[in-house]
């Protein structure tokens, strides 16, 4: 396992999603723990929102089976959806991270994002939430998801608290991301920046990115592993994981991991060789030609 260094923690590049645990069984969930730690990966991810709360409650009863399960691991959670609405206000930052901790069972989270931008934000009102929550001890660090440039600097010019990472939809065959980035001063729709420089604003302030639905071909729209919209697309990536010897949901990894930042990889499976299988995508580094060969598979152009 390779990890990032963030302050005083190492954390492991491939971090396990934990969306969809809500309906685990307290042996499931032990094991899929477990795979994890015993494969080197330290860092979770969850949200308010996950199964309406039950999938931190499923992990949360690990702790009270085997508390020391608890120092092993970051934990992060994300809050401000709810109701049909985005919500950074002081009452519901605050109010969602007593929730938060009772059902994870602990007196902290190692770090809180704020999940998609609030348009009515006040970031005086985020200040506020975040300077209580860490002089709490409650959370230890602040970041942010699904985020432009400008977003971060307007929270910036009240908050104090460094953002540590942002956190973002990315894959091979989703990358808008990237598209911009290479496509400058073109007059084709490939070249509009949508986002701003995600990435590229990252990678200037030091911040972690860490990817989320890192096998979708969209929103939601499925995997893009074996469908046959994306026969090129497999065939180069099943060389690859010949090549390498892991399977192609680990070059899937290894591709986003290659980015030049402090990037991280959020996995959203349930099962357990799965998350072994991610975890050897962290020992792999494709070539500068195999990462641009992949790009273009997915059926991109370059100008």
């Amino acid at each position: 396992m390779k990890y990032i260094q963030v302050g005083d923690n190492r954390l492991s590049v491939i971090g396990v999603g934990c969306m969809r645990i809500a309906s685990m069984t307290p042996g499931e969930a032990d094991e899929f723990v477990h795979t994890a730690l015993d494969a080197g990966i330290n860092f979770f991810d969850h949200a308010d929102i996950y199964g309406g709360g039950k999938s931190e409650k499923v992990f949360g009863d690990l702790f009270a089976r085997d508390a020391s399960l608890r120092d092993k691991m970051f934990i992060q959670s994300k809050c401000a959806i709810h109701d049909g609405l985005f919500d950074f206000s002081r009452s519901h930052i605050l109010s969602s991270v007593d929730g938060i901790l009772e059902r994870l069972n602990t007196d902290h989270i190692d770090s809180l994002l704020l999940h998609r931008p609030d348009a009515l934000m006040e970031p005086e009102e985020v200040e506020e939430a975040f300077d209580i929550l860490h002089k709490a001890g409650k959370v230890r660090m602040f970041g942010v998801s699904n985020m432009n440039p400008f977003q971060m600097d307007l929270l910036k010019s009240a908050v104090t608290y460094p953002l540590w990472a942002e956190q973002i939809q990315m894959s091979i065959a989703f990358a808008p991301a990237l598209e911009a980035s290479f496509n400058v001063n073109m007059d084709i729709d490939p070249s509009i920046m949508r986002d701003g420089g995600i990435l590229e604003y990252c990678r200037i302030k030091g911040m972690a990115v860490q990817t989320w639905s890192p096998l979708q071909k969209g929103y939601f729209k499925g995997v893009f592993l074996d469908d046959p919209d994306y026969a090129k697309l497999n065939g180069l990536m099943q060389e690859l994981a010949d090549k390498y010897g892991v399977g192609k949901d680990a070059i899937a990894y290894a591709w986003n991991l290659r980015y030049p930042a402090k990037m991280q990889v959020i996995t959203g499976t349930t099962k357990p060789s799965r998350i072994k299988e991610a975890a050897k995508a962290a020992d792999i580094e494709l070539t500068k030609a195999e990462w641009y060969a992949l790009y273009k598979a997915a059926g991109r152009k370059l100008p």
